[in-house]
């Protein structure tokens, strides 16, 4: 487990659909821990979630391409049990997000692992997202 490293996702839009961002907090096998944003324009939430993903999937690519064994932590119910394979996708505009999302974790050769997680324990990456989406900035 020493070489599995841990991602906590976060999207959300303000209105449905509405200015929406991203926020994610990539914590390595040695507890050092980094933190993104991105400012996504307008999208539902659920595409916010999803785009929280594919966000931090490109980061692992390019700052973690060593590690292969990934956690990822979500307050999102639906993403988690639709990366699973636990739900139905009903939504034509998810379905191409999660084939996106799975695509690229098939093309690093990761190990990933959903976990659905209460938004208190998720608060770095809320965070994160409420100032992509005031600031409208990336960092």
């Amino acid at each position: 487990m020493s070489d599995r490293i841990k991602v906590y996702c976060d999207g959300g839009a303000r209105g449905n659909p509405g200015p929406a961002g991203v926020g994610v907090v990539i914590i390595d096998a040695k507890n050092r821990e980094k933190k993104f944003k991105k400012y996504l324009g307008s999208k539902t939430n659920n595409q916010a979630e999803y785009e929280a993903v594919i966000f931090a999937l490109n980061l692992i690519k390019s700052d973690y391409k060593d590690k292969k064994k990934i956690r990822f932590y979500l307050d999102s119910e639906l993403v988690v049990k639709q990366m699973r394979g636990e739900y139905k996708i009903k939504n034509k505009k998810l379905g191409r997000l999660l084939i996106k999302a799975r695509n690229e974790i098939l093309k690093q050769g990761l190990l990933a692992d959903f976990y659905h997680i209460p938004r208190l324990k998720n608060h770095q990456a809320d965070l994160l997202v409420n100032q992509a989406i005031e600031k409208k900035s990336n960092a």
